[in-house]
């Protein structure tokens, strides 16, 4: 069920990539952990049901995060986070999702995702 703020095409994209970057981070960092598919409530849940990431707590509690701070961005078009001067996350998650995109950006090389790499580098 949906919170009523309508998530664009554009979002829905980015968290999908968020998702296979924090999906490539749980499965190599966190190999013995339980897993399971990413569900919340609201605008978050909504952009988050169709992805097939299947996540530690720890690892889904960050993509939930990312989600909901891609899903509030005021910007349009929203810059690159990297190149944004208004930072949203807060220091602890971005140093983790910065940690998570330096992990899975060349994994994704291998595994043949070309097209995510523009988000990795742009």
């Amino acid at each position: 069920m949906s919170d009523g703020k309508a998530i664009d095409d554009r979002a829905k994209r980015d968290i999908e990539v968020l998702a296979e970057f924090v999906a490539i981070y749980c499965e190599g960092n966190h190999p013995g952990a339980e897993k399971h598919g990413v569900t919340a409530g609201g605008s978050v849940g909504d952009a988050l049901r169709d992805t097939r990431a299947a996540l530690c707590d720890d690892c889904a509690r960050l993509l939930r995060y990312a989600a909901s701070m891609r899903i509030i961005c005021p910007y349009d078009p929203k810059p690159s986070c990297k190149k944004c001067t208004t930072h949203c996350y807060s220091a602890e998650h971005r140093a983790k999702i910065r940690e998570v995109m330096r992990y899975s950006g060349m994994r994704l090389i291998t595994r043949g995702k070309l097209g995510l790499i523009r988000k990795y580098f742009f």
